[in-house]
């Protein structure tokens, strides 16, 4: 494998990748750096932030590179959301799909983001404070919702990480 390449809105895809980059020793590169100093077709990791299902600058990265394995940082916990954004992004069942949480901060947001999700914190957070049966999930998204949320973790690496030493 040649590098991590990684798309990241708020940080928390950047700390990850960092974080991948520092663990592995390979070299990090932010999306449009790679595309300049990057090879096509080079081996990467890649690594980019989940909204309403799309691993964001997954197509394009697979259209240029040979992707060996593919993080989605989202608010959902940790190794959750696997067989919806197969679908939805296109991604066989042989690929290696991994998901990390990250953060949530509204503030960081910006243009029609932040906008949706205002709307969906708003109408997601009223139906998820209503209802009495909440899931752990459920109850970590509203806790994540209305009070943001501080979830990115080393830790949330270690199949990442257990996957890369087996291909070594």
């Amino acid at each position: 494998m040649n590098a991590i390449v990684y798309t990241s809105n708020t940080g928390s895809t950047a700390r990850y990748a960092e974080w991948l980059a520092h663990e592995t020793g390979l070299p990090v590169y932010p999306a449009q750096k790679a595309k300049k100093e990057l090879p096509a077709h080079s081996e990467i990791l890649y690594l980019g932030w989940i909204m309403a299902g799309n691993i964001k600058g997954y197509a394009n990265a697979a259209r240029r590179y040979k992707i060996c394995a593919v993080c989605g940082v989202g608010m959902g916990r940790t190794g959750t959301q696997i067989h919806e954004l197969r679908i939805k992004n296109h991604i066989s069942d042989e690929m290696p799909l991994f998901t990390l949480q990250g953060d949530f901060h509204l503030e960081k947001l910006h243009g029609i983001y932040k906008l949706m999700m205002q709307i969906m914190t708003q109408t997601a957070g009223k139906a998820l404070a209503a209802k009495s049966d909440r899931t752990p999930d459920e109850e970590d998204m509203l806790d994540m919702i209305r009070c943001s949320g501080e979830r990115i973790c080393p830790d949330h690496l270690k199949a990442v990480l257990d996957w890369y030493n087996e291909q070594k």
